[in-house]
């Protein structure tokens, strides 16, 4: 009798279909690959569906969205977060206007965990923080910071009356020279056109991380996972 495959049709149609965000949403699921990945799932507060650990390399090839599949992956239960502002408002928030690059909104997650900042709120254009492109770049940081989805520039007119709304811009004053609270929001815009209009009539001041030397001719400006780095560490910098 021929060996009966460890993985059904089913399974298959399921998983490939979650590249897609509108499958991701109708089942609310995401897959994770990678065994350090799926390990820090297991010791996340997430749901998992199932873990896929024994497969043949063919098997594993027919899901994974890797050139070279590891042998692991989870398919993982989207959480269920409400978007409270006064309770995020307590601390440092990042907010991204149509940040639409996934590797850049992984390494923004992964940024806003390493500077301890745990949440993340993004207008309803940024990337789908479960894109499989993402989840590999948070390098298991999806599991620690949560990511809201929300019109943009209701929440951050809400922010307003309680701490400033800075921007990152390329016309602000420099994120050197100015008092920086604790407690306030940063928007970053997207990589193309930067900060919306929509967005940008909420702000209460506006940062530029200026180049070195001051006005060198180079790059006309920074990758905005980069910026999200600079200015997590110069806010905490200052909060130290």
């Amino acid at each position: 009798m021929p060996l009966q495959p460890l993985i059904s049709r089913n399974d298959i149609s399921l998983i490939t279909s979650l590249a897609h965000k509108k499958y991701r949403d109708r089942h609310r699921l995401f897959v994770v690959e990678g065994a350090k990945m799926v390990a820090e799932a297991q010791r996340s507060s997430f749901a998992i569906r199932k873990i896929y650990d024994a497969l043949t390399p063919a098997e594993m090839k027919k899901i994974s969205r890797f050139k070279t599949p590891s042998g692991v992956m989870a398919l993982v239960e989207q959480p269920a977060y409400r978007l409270d502002p006064p309770a995020l408002l307590h601390d440092l928030v990042l907010a991204l206007d149509g940040v639409q690059d996934p590797g850049n909104l992984g390494s923004i997650i992964r940024v806003a965990d390493w500077f301890g900042i745990g949440r993340l709120v993004c207008s309803l254009d940024t990337a789908d923080c479960y894109n499989p492109k993402v989840v590999q770049a948070t390098m298991g940081a999806i599991f620690r910071v949560q990511v809201h989805y929300t019109a943009l520039p209701g929440f951050l007119r809400e922010a307003a009356r309680s701490v400033p709304v800075y921007g990152a811009t390329l016309d602000g004053d420099s994120i050197y020279s100015q008092a920086l609270p604790q407690q306030a929001v940063v928007v970053l815009g997207s990589e193309g056109r930067g900060i919306s209009p929509d967005v940008s009539a909420q702000l209460t001041a506006r940062l530029h991380i200026p180049s070195y030397p001051p006005l060198r001719s180079g790059s006309e400006s920074l990758n905005v996972a980069a910026s999200a780095a600079i200015a997590c560490a110069e806010f905490r910098r200052r909060a130290t």
